[in-house]
């Protein structure tokens, strides 16, 4: 599959094109995500350098912690990213890929905040709060 991607918010004001190789989805359960979103984050992540943002001006950045972020369409109101400020990469939200994405999961963090509504069903790795590899907000 080729290694560039392409995708946008619902209204198509925020648009962007990753190179290179994307991190596997990772399934985000905590308080935060949850409701933002209305249920769990799905999101893959780019280095900073391999990500180009169209319509800025539309981005809107919140910030959720005294370190890390989340962007969002200021007209539509999509989820788009989420950046944790001491580091060179930024996750995106896979549901915002443009189709064929070829993405896959790589595991569930936070699962002892998820919602009580749902059950995790697959075989993926499961973290209480983060994996190894993934650098957190309250890090």
């Amino acid at each position: 599959m080729d290694d560039n991607h392409s995708g946008s918010c619902l209204c198509g004001a925020v648009r962007f094109r990753t190179r290179g190789p994307l991190r596997g989805v990772v399934y985000c359960h905590c308080s935060q995500c949850r409701k933002q979103t209305g249920h769990f984050v799905a999101a893959t992540a780019a280095k900073d350098a391999d990500i180009d943002i169209e319509g800025k001006d539309a981005l809107t950045w919140y910030g959720a912690s005294d370190v890390a972020k989340r962007g969002f369409c200021s007209t539509c109101g999509s989820l788009l990213f989420w950046k944790h400020g001491e580091l060179d990469a930024i996750s995106i939200m896979a549901g915002s890929f443009d189709r064929p994405s070829g993405l896959s999961g790589q595991s569930h963090i936070f699962v002892g905040d998820k919602g009580d509504y749902y059950s995790i069903d697959d075989a993926l790795p499961r973290f209480e709060r983060s994996a190894p590899s993934i650098k957190i907000a309250d890090e």
